[in-house]
């Protein structure tokens, strides 16, 4: 157990707190709930930076943080979206998350774990190159979190909503792309000769 895994776990940890805390202030509205859930979003989204320098700079990358960091990513964007998205968002005034970035995010991320595990069944390894363009669907759909949050203007809420949508429909077009050209390699993929 590295520290960087030490730091993800936790991450991981903050995540029913944030959960807990914006559905407690879509229920009374109290102020007090919606900045324990903007911190520890803020907190959790940081540490995601925090767990990657930790594992770079003392060489701490392990087969474990590989599965929980992006794992830790992923709970924490689809929680905040689907959260944001929901009818309670708008009694307390925060701009709300449109559904189709929602559906896209979820449907996405449906899509490449389906496809990581065919590809692994299929052909007995399954490797993601990470794409500059996932990267940067990741950091909109995190800034447009903690813009609904932070309850800034609507109409810019609705800016990084599109932009995180875009990008991460792309991303996952370009993420399906790679998937099919592995298991076009993959020599199981190949018609069986007849008999």
């Amino acid at each position: 157990m590295t520290t960087a895994n030490k730091v993800t776990i936790l991450r991981i940890l903050l995540i029913p707190v944030f959960v807990v805390q914006i559905l407690y202030y879509f229920a009374n509205g109290h102020e007090l709930h919606r900045t324990l859930g903007l911190l520890c979003f803020a907190l959790a989204s940081v540490l995601d930076g925090v767990d990657g320098y930790i594992a770079r700079r003392y060489n701490q990358r392990s087969e474990l943080g590989a599965i929980l960091d992006p794992l830790a990513d992923k709970l924490l964007l689809v929680s905040g979206v689907v959260l944001l998205s929901l009818p309670g968002a708008i009694h307390v005034n925060i701009a709300r998350i449109p559904l189709w970035v929602t559906a896209t995010i979820i449907s996405r991320d449906f899509i490449l774990l389906l496809g990581m595990i065919v590809i692994q069944i299929t052909c007995g390894n399954a490797t993601a190159k990470p794409r500059i363009l996932g990267k940067i669907a990741t950091v909109l759909q995190m800034i447009m979190v903690l813009w609904a949050l932070l309850k800034w203007e609507d109409r810019w809420a609705f800016y990084w909503a599109a932009a995180a949508g875009i990008c991460t429909g792309i991303s996952g077009l370009l993420y399906l792309w790679d998937g099919i050209r592995q298991l076009s390699a993959s020599p199981t993929s190949l018609p069986t000769p007849k008999q």
